[in-house]
């Protein structure tokens, strides 16, 4: 028979945490020699030993945390408990709000927070259009011509002509495009330079002087000549901070404008690059989609964003969220001790089969049919979950649904070639180029 404890009595002694499972050497010498990605370790030590597992990659075991309830656990409940050591980034970055931890953090987070929600957003919605009026009309001429051209690129520009009309109020002109190109250079050179804060050498710091340069530039335009014709962009909020705020410096307002630009960018054209290349292999997604409604419609947007979710579930935005524990805790049952590295991937809990039916299968339906996603929070988190979560969610999901919007019902690219794999960096992006071709809508397949 049950017993209940009398209602002002003590509860009995908790459950004695255990010490986190921890795969075995031997599968980690055979990925060393077998040349594999790190995500290929991550996914063998989840698949024997659940969502909460050790990994030996230095002197101290690495957590790696998939579990939803883990996750939740980790970003979202603890958060002062589980922190940012050093943004990886921090080398391009700065101090910007990516980088930023503990009161500085919480300043500019609330700072740029009201930006991209509600009255703020609506403010850039103009420039989201503009931007994806001028890809379309370039795409038309691509149709035209029949010429070659990457589709990854193009989705780059798109993505830099945006969050440049949102930070400045201008079109990106080409003498800032062409400086531009510095920051993809940096981002894909991040993952081999020094862990240690070591300064940078050779291309990367000529690099960064670029983007240095066209910061102070456009910083000083800004003070002097004032909004762009679209009006007062993120960067003119930045400086209306530095009247009142005295850390609001030169060289912040810089990190923050060199923040908003590789986190406004970067993802949103990983994104929709990958996108692309799903509906060259799934037609049928591109049609349902458009067959949801006409033009302008709620069922032809809603399923538009399907796409977009399904996209951003199989490469996340950030497919790895590193934290290290500052104190004791623990974590789904299992000891964590202070000064614990711990990793949050979102890449593979967006795969795991006890979470996703058939997780490894492109189905934007997923996200328009009640029931078909797990209802858990931490199961699907492609920006984050928590308050750390990405400032920009609402702002790439409105982007990538106008840019899609114009795009879908005219033009099906022809790629020439396809790239075998993915590349696991900064972000999960596909590890070569992307020739193609535009075919109109009315001579493209269907499913």
């Amino acid at each position: 028979m049950a017993t209940h404890a009398h209602p002002g009595s003590l509860p009995g002694p908790a459950p004695e945490a255990r010490r986190i499972p921890e795969l075995d050497p031997a599968a980690v010498t055979r990925w060393q020699e077998g040349g594999g990605d790190l995500v290929d370790l991550f996914a063998e030590a989840g698949r024997r030993l659940g969502g909460v597992a050790a990994v030996r990659l230095g002197p101290r075991p690495t957590v790696v945390v998939t579990g939803p309830h883990a996750v939740q656990h980790v970003l979202a409940l603890r958060p002062a408990t589980y922190v940012k050591r050093s943004h990886r980034a921090r080398i391009l970055i700065g101090d910007g709000v990516l980088a930023a931890t503990g009161e500085a953090w919480q300043r500019q987070r609330r700072l740029l927070q009201a930006q991209f929600t509600g009255r703020g957003m609506r403010r850039y919605e103009q420039r989201i259009t503009g931007a994806a009026r001028t890809t379309a009309a370039r795409w038309a001429g691509y149709a035209r011509t029949g010429e070659v051209f990457d589709l990854g690129e193009e989705m780059r520009r798109f993505a830099l002509d945006t969050i440049w009309r949102s930070l400045t109020g201008h079109p990106l002109d080409p003498d800032s495009e062409r400086e531009l190109a510095a920051v993809p250079a940096v981002v894909a050179a991040l993952p081999s330079l020094p862990a240690d804060g070591a300064a940078p050498e050779g291309a990367v710091a000529a690099d960064l002087a670029r983007i240095d340069a066209l910061a102070h530039r456009v910083i000083a335009a800004a003070r002097d000549v004032g909004a762009g014709p679209d009006g007062p962009g993120l960067l003119h909020v930045l400086l209306e901070a530095a009247a009142t705020r005295p850390e609001y410096d030169d060289r912040l307002i810089r990190d923050e404008l060199v923040t908003l630009l590789v986190a406004g960018h970067e993802t949103t054209a990983t994104t929709l690059t990958w996108l692309h290349l799903l509906l060259d292999r799934h037609p049928g997604a591109r049609e349902r989609a458009l067959a949801a409604g006409p033009e302008g419609s709620a069922g032809r947007r809603q399923a538009v964003q399907a796409l977009v979710h399904e996209t951003l579930r199989l490469y996340p935005s950030a497919w790895i969220l590193p934290r290290c524990a500052a104190e004791d805790d623990v974590l789904a049952g299992y000891e964590v001790e202070a000064g614990t590295d711990v990793i949050v991937c979102p890449y593979l809990t967006h795969r795991d089969p006890d979470l996703w039916q058939d997780p490894e299968r492109f189905d934007p339906e997923r996200f328009t049919t009640p029931g078909r996603r797990p209802a858990h929070p931490g199961a699907y988190l492609p920006f984050g979950v928590g308050p750390r979560a990405c400032l920009g969610l609402q702002f790439a999901l409105r982007e990538s649904t106008a840019l899609l919007e114009h795009l879908l019902p005219a033009h099906a690219p022809r790629f020439h070639a396809v790239p075998a794999g993915a590349a696991y960096g900064i972000t999960v992006r596909p590890d070569g180029p992307t020739p193609a071709t535009l075919d109109p809508r009315e001579n493209a397949w269907t499913a």
